[in-house]
């Protein structure tokens, strides 16, 4: 009667138990709020499903040599590797998080022996398991299931910003080889007025101050080519170091004329951000760090382990290990009653980390949003840009034609030509950069769309 009131007694306090720490548990996880806050702005979950069917970052610019070094570059970059090694780590980190719910097995064997006797072998297996009874064991094994996700997500993240500088870096080439070309054929041009001027001065037909103001022309025009020259080269040391490859020659052949860049999107489709890997990077954070909050919060509860050994003494090595040994178990129930207020500090610590996650998600959301109008508006105003200074370069050309068919006939002065030569070089120049800063933003905007490789 004793005993049956004492194991009463014990279900009841452990039900007691249970309840505290019940009402102790997390009311509402943060991933739940983040499903909330991502309902205001478009279906995330439905979105998923539709993203696999979106095009990839390297359609934007089908160039079968810049695809080649994109998947060179994936398998060299040092940023992409450590990111991947990260990957790498999360698995392990999940394998040693899930042989906690596991049996544990450990061993010990002693030989002891007195002068005067035999020797006595005495063997000693343990197996230990503890009973996830409050899943807090399948809490921590789901949220290192979320790092791996998350270092997942991470590594696209990587693989796809790395694709993306990697094309902008091809279009800034071809950009800086046009600058060196326009600039070549100013200085050239340049070169041809100094001459005429200088001829002019000698036949006593013109200035002096002329003749200095075409040399401070042609010297400021050199200083200027070579400034790009080595901007030329500079991006190509870029591309090298992003490839991996610093210090070698990628042979390339990039020319200087602009490649064809699709446009990605002309609008913002509710499918776009969710295939963002850093958007689902963020989010799945704050899944893992919910279940550590869980999990935290079910440290407080009781806990219930098994275990089972096997001990025997004999003096024969071979009895001592294969005859009839005998087992004991021992079942065994513990609840914390007071550690100073350390765990319930480490469960709200957990819960407040699972809330900085949140955070840091609603951060990279309105990233998310804020690149993608930022993109559209630009590409809306490049274009019109675009198409101004087309118009510009063709009335520079024909203001170009014009004086130079009055120079000839000797109706106007070397300086009203080389005022329009000018203006039709800085026509071409501004031209040139409208058409890159639209291709490279075509880039960026396919990048923050979630276009990926």
């Amino acid at each position: 009667m004793t005993s049956l009131y004492r194991g009463n007694f014990a279900l009841a306090g452990i039900a007691l138990l249970a309840l505290a720490g019940c009402a102790t548990t997390p009311q509402q996880t943060y991933s739940e709020l983040a499903d909330q806050s991502l309902e205001q702005t478009f279906s995330w979950q439905g979105a998923q499903n539709n993203a696999v069917e979106a095009m990839q970052l390297t359609d934007l610019m089908n160039i079968p040599e810049l695809n080649d070094l994109i998947v060179q570059a994936l398998d060299s970059n040092p940023g992409v590797q450590q990111t991947l090694l990260a990957l790498k780590m999360a698995y392990a980190q999940r394998t040693s998080t899930t042989s906690d719910s596991k049996p544990s097995v450990t061993a010990g064997f002693d030989a002891y022996k007195e002068d005067g006797s035999d020797t006595t072998f005495s063997p000693d297996v343990t197996v230990s398991w503890e009973m996830d009874i409050w899943k807090r064991l399948a809490d921590n094994s789901s949220a290192a299931a979320k790092d791996i996700a998350s270092s997942a997500a991470s590594l696209q993240s990587a693989r796809d910003t790395l694709a993306a500088d990697i094309m902008r870096a091809w279009l800034q080439i071809a950009y800086q080889q046009q600058v060196v070309e326009i600039q070549s054929a100013r200085l050239k041009v340049l070169d041809a007025n100094e001459s005429i001027i200088l001829e002019q001065y000698r036949a006593g037909l013109g200035d002096l101050d002329d003749l200095d103001t075409a040399r401070t022309s042609s010297a400021t025009a050199r200083s200027s080519l070579a400034s790009y020259s080595e901007e030329l080269a500079s991006s190509k040391r870029d591309l090298t170091l992003l490839v991996g490859l610093l210090g070698q020659d990628l042979n390339l052949n990039i020319g200087s004329e602009f490649p064809e860049v699709m446009t990605p999107l002309a609008s913002l489709p509710e499918q776009d951000l969710a295939r963002r890997p850093d958007l689902q990077s963020a989010y799945l954070d704050i899944e893992a760090e919910d279940y550590r909050a869980k999990a935290a919060y079910k440290d407080m509860l009781p806990s219930l382990s098994l275990s089972a050994s096997v001990t025997d003494s004999n003096t024969s090595l071979v009895e001592s290990l294969f005859t009839d040994p005998v087992w004991s178990l021992l079942g065994s129930l513990s609840a914390p009653v007071f550690n100073a207020g350390s765990l319930k500090a480490s469960a709200e610590i957990a819960e407040l980390t699972a809330e900085n996650a949140y955070w840091a998600y609603q951060e990279t959301l309105l990233t998310a949003v804020y690149e993608v109008e930022e993109a559209l508006g630009q590409e809306n105003s490049l274009a019109l840009q675009q198409q101004h200074l087309e118009d510009a370069l063709k009335n520079a050309q024909s203001s170009f034609q014009h004086y130079q068919e009055n120079y000839r006939e000797g109706l106007v002065d070397i300086s009203d030509l080389i005022s329009s030569q000018t203006s039709l070089f800085d026509a071409q120049a501004q031209l040139a950069q409208a058409k890159f800063n639209r291709l490279y933003n075509r880039i960026s905007l396919g990048l923050a769309l979630g276009l990926g490789v």
